[in-house]
């Protein structure tokens, strides 16, 4: 999926979204803002968002001269999020399908984004996110894929979000014990997105598999992945995929074993969907 004009304006924004978490004074603000504006016009239209956004979150960095411009930011998340666990938790055990209930937690949980062009509230999410179905549903053949894979690539998306694919993972490892479930992160810091550090210091290796993609884009572009990633996308009989990064990253890959779980979040994403701005998506490609 390749960048649309509206992409450009949300990227725009999204350096002004930086320059607040870092709590940049006005001279740091404008310099930050004028340098995604220059490279605007530059943007190429044969790259996915997350591509493009790769190499201005690099300059917006540098700049700033922090390697994770969101590290305070994530680590807020992700103890917000930690709070909501034995609640969670709860509703899993309660629920007469406690594969479909964690699933939505985890959508629940793609909220937590900062580089959206709509916000939402997490709290807000969580009370109805129980009662809501999905737009796109392909639930069933998740579940279908599920009982019969020996092995799963779940590849992740953002900081704090990450705790609520913990509880899911365990909730799929529960029910199918025998899958052999790798977790797939980011390569670096890049936006909000988790890393494999701190996927490690939530638990995650003690758990199931942990690796780096390598990847440098808030997506899993494949073709900047390392050796290891790419050979696990290729065999792995299932993938899961988090997050509107990564479904514009991968929408295009002609697999049946790949699902998508997200919430639509911008205006193209929906029209790439059909879909509308707010709603829940469980996709297989």
């Amino acid at each position: 999926m390749n960048i649309d004009p509206a992409c450009v304006e949300c990227i725009i924004n999204q350096s002004k979204r930086v320059a607040d978490a870092i709590h940049a004074d006005e001279r740091l603000t404008q310099e930050i803002v004028q340098a995604v504006e220059k490279m605007a016009p530059g943007f190429s239209f044969e790259q996915s968002p997350p591509e493009v956004a790769s190499k201005v979150y690099e300059k917006m960095a540098q700049i700033a001269g922090k390697d994770d411009l969101y590290d305070e930011v994530k680590r807020l998340s992700t103890e917000k999020a930690q709070a909501f666990i034995p609640y969670l938790q709860k509703e899993i055990i309660a629920s007469s399908e406690p594969l479909l209930t964690a699933t939505k937690v985890a959508v629940a949980g793609n909220v937590i984004d900062l580089a959206a062009e709509y916000a939402f509230d997490l709290n807000e999410e969580l009370d109805k996110i129980f009662h809501t179905s999905f737009a796109v549903n392909d639930f069933e053949r998740l579940q279908d894929k599920l009982s019969t894979s020996q092995s799963l690539l779940y590849i992740a998306d953002n900081a704090g979000e990450h705790i609520f694919d913990k509880i899911y993972i365990q909730t799929i490892l529960s029910l199918y014990p025998e899958i052999n479930l790798t977790y797939m992160t980011r390569g670096n810091a890049i936006i909000n997105d988790v890393t494999y550090a701190e996927a490690k210091e939530a638990g995650f290796d003690e758990l199931c598999n942990l690796l780096s993609s390598g990847v440098n884009t808030p997506g899993f572009v494949y073709d900047r992945a390392n050796k290891a990633s790419r050979e696990l996308f290729d065999t792995a009989d299932l993938i899961i995929t988090k997050g509107m990064g990564n479904y514009e990253c991968l929408n295009d890959f002609k697999r049946d074993n790949l699902f998508f779980l997200l919430k639509v979040k911008c205006n193209v994403v929906a029209r790439s969907l059909g879909k509308n701005v707010g709603d829940i998506i469980c996709k297989r490609r």
